[in-house]
C-alpha cells in the first residue's frame, strides 16, 4: 500500500542529501526558531530555558534518525518553531492580563486510554453538548484570546492541507479538521504522541523519565487563555498520552473526571502500529514494522501499568470506564447513561450527533499483529494484569 504521495517520495529522494549535515545544525536551528518565535509574538524567551532545552532534546533526537527524510527534518523544525511560538504567546497573554490566571478550570472531563480505543469519537460527542467545551485544532495550534487579530484557522488549514497532500491515506486513520476538537498533545510539548510519526533514538526513554507537572501547568494556562472572555463551560480534554502521565495530570487538575476507554489491546495495538507506520512513512525513508510493533507494545504496557498505579491511589469516583462497544455496537443504548453520569442530559442534538458519527464510521481492513512481528499470546502476556482487571471492559 502506497502511504506517501509519489511526488513527496520524489522530492525526498532528490533533496534529502541536502540535510546530511543536520546533526551539526541543531543549535543554530533552535536559536533561529527562538528568534522567530520572539519576533512573531513580540515576547521574550527569557525564563523559558527549560522549555527550550527540552525542545533541543526533541530536535537533536530527530537529527539522529537514520534515514530521516527532508520532509521529516523540516517537519521537526516546524514543530519546534510552532510550539515555541505558542508557548511565548500564552506566557505573554498571562503577563499582560494577570486576571487570566484566575480563570477556574473546574472538573474537566479527561478522555484517555490506549490509542485507537474511540477517544476521538467520545470527545467530539461530549464536546457537542451545550454544557461542554473542547479546544479546537486551530486553538491548540494557535492559542489566543477571543477577538485576537491573527487568524489561527489559516495556520491550521495549512497544517491539515499539507498532511492530506503528502499522506493521502492518513485521513482514513485520523480525522484532522481545524474546527473540530482535537488532542491536548498539540499543547503538551512532549509525550508518546510525538512517537507516532517519528522515533528519535533515545527519545522514548527520555520522555518516560521526565516530570510532566510543568507541562500540565502550561496546558492549564492555555485553557485559561481560551476560556477568558468566553462563556464558561466544562472542558472536555482528550489524549491517549494522558494515560502515561496521569500522576502529573491529577496533580494539576485534582478534580478531573477521567473517562478511560477500553478495547481488546491486540486490536488496538495492531491499529496503532498501522497508524504509526502510515505517519512515519513521510519522515523516514524506510520504516521497520517489527520495530514499531516492539516499541508500541512496550509503550502500551508501560502506560497501562502507570495509569493503574495512579488509579489505585485515587477515589473510584474519579474514573468512569468506557468499553469500545459502548462507542460502537451498543452506543445507542449506553451513551445516554454515560452523559447522565456526567450531568449532561441527553437530547435530540446528542442523538443526532451520535447517529451522524455512527453513519460516518469506516470499516477498514483488519490490521494483523503478525505484520508487526507480534503474536496475540505475546500481547496477552505483556498486558496480563490489565486484561485480568478489566476483562469485563474488553
Amino acid at each position: 500500500m502506497e502511504r506517501v504521495a509519489p511526488w513527496i517520495k520524489a522530492v525526498n529522494t532528490v533533496l534529502t542529501p541536502a540535510i546530511a549535515g543536520r546533526r551539526g545544525k541543531v543549535d543554530r536551528v533552535l536559536e533561529r526558531a527562538v528568534r522567530d518565535a520572539e519576533q512573531r509574538t513580540g515576547s521574550t524567551a527569557h525564563g523559558d530555558e527549560d522549555f527550550i532545552e527540552a525542545m533541543r532534546v526533541l530536535l537533536a533526537g530527530h537529527a539522529e534518525i537514520e534515514g530521516l527524510t527532508l520532509t521529516g527534518w523540516l517537519g521537526a523544525v516546524q514543530e519546534v518553531t510552532d510550539r515555541l511560538e505558542n508557548r511565548l504567546r500564552v506566557r505573554k497573554l498571562h503577563a499582560l492580563n494577570p486576571e487570566i490566571a484566575y480563570e477556574p478550570i473546574s472538573r474537566p472531563i479527561v478522555v484517555t486510554g490506549i490509542p485507537r480505543t474511540g477517544t476521538t469519537m467520545l470527545q467530539r460527542l461530549l464536546a457537542g453538548h451545550e454544557a461542554h467545551r473542547s479546544p479546537l485544532l486551530r486553538e491548540l495550534i494557535h492559542t489566543d484570546l477571543e477577538g485576537a487579530p491573527a487568524d489561527p484557522r489559516r495556520r491550521a488549514e495549512r497544517t491539515v492541507g499539507a498532511v492530506r497532500k503528502a499522506v493521502p491515506t492518513f485521513a482514513a486513520v485520523y480525522d484532522m479538521d481545524p474546527d473540530k476538537p482535537d488532542s491536548c498533545v498539540r499543547v503538551l510539548p512532549h509525550g508518546v504522541g510525538l512517537l507516532v510519526s517519528a522515533q528519535p533514538p533515545g527519545y522514548a526513554q527520555w520522555m518516560l523519565e521526565r516530570d510532566y507537572t510543568a507541562d500540565y501547568r502550561y496546558l492549564k494556562q492555555a485553557l485559561q487563555v481560551l476560556q477568558h472572555g468566553r462563556p464558561r463551560r466544562r472542558w472536555v480534554l482528550r489524549a491517549p498520552a494522558h494515560l502515561w502521565q496521569l500522576g502529573a495530570l491529577v496533580k494539576v487538575f485534582p478534580d478531573a473526571q477521567i473517562l478511560w476507554t477500553h478495547r481488546d489491546p491486540a486490536a488496538a495495538l495492531a491499529s496503532m502500529c498501522n497508524m504509526s507506520e502510515t505517519a512515519s512513512a513521510l519522515n523516514n525513508a524506510e520504516v521497520d514494522p517489527q520495530e514499531l510493533g516492539r516499541m508500541w507494545l512496550g509503550l502500551f504496557a508501560t502506560g497501562i501499568d502507570r495509569a493503574r498505579a495512579v488509579r489505585s491511589r485515587m477515589h473510584p469516583s474519579s474514573f468512569i470506564d468506557v468499553p469500545y462497544r459502548d462507542l460502537t455496537d451498543e452506543a445507542q443504548e449506553r451513551l445516554p447513561a454515560l452523559f447522565a453520569r456526567l450531568e449532561a442530559p441527553w437530547g435530540a442534538a446528542e442523538q443526532g450527533a451520535l447517529e451522524a458519527s455512527l453513519a460516518g464510521r469506516t470499516h477498514g481492513r483488519k490490521h494483523e499483529l503478525a505484520q508487526y512481528g507480534l503474536a496475540e499470546g505475546e500481547v496477552d502476556q505483556a498486558l496480563a494484569g490489565y486484561k485480568r482487571d478489566f476483562a469485563a471492559m474488553l
